[in-house]
């Protein structure tokens, strides 16, 4: 009996006893006002594509004061924060920093400033949680040990801004990282979760654009003439058996033509027809089949239309293109446990990979030794997650001018996920 009692009094005493402090969390949560601020204001001063300078201002003024060395102006507008701490592998944590050309429509008070340009995508909450992530990393220097490269890149948007830090000498001026991560916000998860994807992440962006030849003349008179919105409209129907028909359907792909221009009046045959078209894949053999496929079919269906060689297709590859983003399975394994342990397994939650493009990539294929981890950090807000059912289509998308993350929760469960994986990656 005495026995019973004393292990009814041990399990009352640690019932009873208080939940173990965590210092992460704990510092997060008093540095959140501060972020939340810093989050509002850039917010309120959204920065198109290379014209960053502001924002970039803002993590470098930070970044110093928080020990790092600080290079600005790398590859445009973009930031290079260093900690160097011992010995110990070299990592790198970015964030991205420009906005979209959208009319902001969300009402929130803090709305953007600037007519026609908006924090659509989300990147205000990057900046904001890679200064937090800083700041701790900075605290917590006690407890790891290697070398922190922090980047705040530009023209994430166009596509263009990894390329340009990577060509003025990212990997060469500045430590060269042996492990890549960032997050990215998401109008697709609840606020606080946090979404990994092993593999293939993000796609292959590439931008094709056809000029369709004829020969002009009255609409009374087609015979007299070579209808290019005719052979424009063929070769739009039978680009989708590209998908349909050539790829096979355990792979991805899209095509889709997004722009069809042609003529000027109802009763003219026009001369030309132009045609813009996005592509989107994961895997480089299945990249090529479309791009060769779209170019065999433009010339296919003018052949067929009666075109003469002379006035075959220009069929032209943008060079501006962004690769497939693609999480390295160690890193990505390693850090699904971590997060679990720290977050619970509620909180984190497999992914889908997803068509959008993001120029993260640049930073792996640059060196494919290395490993790489984009991640998810869900910004829905809960009554709205609730009210939606977890029915994404009833939700304001990315780069919607309705899109509103629920920043505080974005910006706590990114610092504080983004600290963990840099003391993982960097332990003693």
């Amino acid at each position: 009996m005495k026995k019973l009692t004393s292990l009814l009094a041990l399990s009352a005493a640690c019932i009873a006893a208080p939940s173990q402090a965590d210092p992460l969390q704990d510092a997060v949560k008093a540095d959140l006002p501060s972020l939340t601020a810093i989050y509002r204001d850039l917010h309120a001063h959204p920065e198109l594509s290379f014209k960053e300078g502001r924002s970039a201002g803002i993590m470098a003024a930070e970044a110093k004061k928080a020990g790092f060395e600080v290079t600005t102006g790398v590859g445009g507008t973009g930031v290079v924060a260093v900690l160097r701490n011992g010995p110990g592998p070299v990592l790198l944590l970015r964030a991205d920093m420009d906005a979209l050309p959208v009319a902001e429509q969300t009402g929130l008070p803090y709305a953007s400033q600037t007519p026609g340009v908006m924090h659509a995508c989300g990147h205000d909450t990057h900046m904001a949680s890679w200064i937090g992530t800083a700041r701790r990393m900075a605290a917590m220097k006690g407890d790891w040990s290697g070398t922190l490269v922090m980047i705040g890149q530009p023209a994430e948007e166009i596509g263009s801004g990894a390329r340009a830090m990577l060509k003025d000498g990212l990997y060469t001026r500045f430590p060269k990282p042996s492990t890549v991560i960032a997050f990215h916000d998401s109008a697709a998860l609840p606020a606080g979760t946090i979404g990994i994807v092993d593999g293939y992440a993000m796609a292959n962006v590439d931008s094709v654009d056809i000029v369709v030849k004829g020969e002009g003349g009255h609409g009374a008179y087609p015979h007299l003439a070579k209808d290019p919105i005719v052979i424009a409209s063929r070769i739009v129907s039978t680009l989708q058996t590209l998908i349909s028909r050539e790829i096979d359907p355990l792979e991805s792909g899209v095509v889709t033509v997004g722009s069809f221009q042609a003529g000027t009046k109802h009763n003219i045959i026009p001369p030309e027809a132009r045609l813009q078209i996005t592509v989107r894949s994961y895997k480089p053999e299945v990249r090529q089949h479309l791009l060769d496929g779209i170019a065999r079919i433009a010339k296919g269906e003018a052949i067929a239309g009666g075109m003469p060689d002379d006035k075959l297709p220009v069929v032209t590859l943008a060079d501006q293109r962004t690769p497939a983003t693609f999480n390295t399975h160690e890193i990505t394994a390693r850090m699904t446990d971590v997060f679990t342990a720290r977050f619970g397994k509620d909180r984190v939650v497999p992914a889908r990979a997803q068509m959008g493009g993001e120029d993260f990539s640049e930073y792996y294929l640059a060196d494919t030794s290395a490993q790489a981890l984009l991640l998810w950090v869900g910004g829905v807000r809960k009554d709205k997650w609730d009210a939606a059912g977890g029915d994404i289509t009833r939700l304001p998308s990315i780069h919607s001018p309705f899109w509103a993350p629920d920043a505080d929760a974005v910006i706590s469960t990114a610092v504080e996920a983004m600290t963990t994986a840099a003391l993982t990656v960097l332990k003693k």
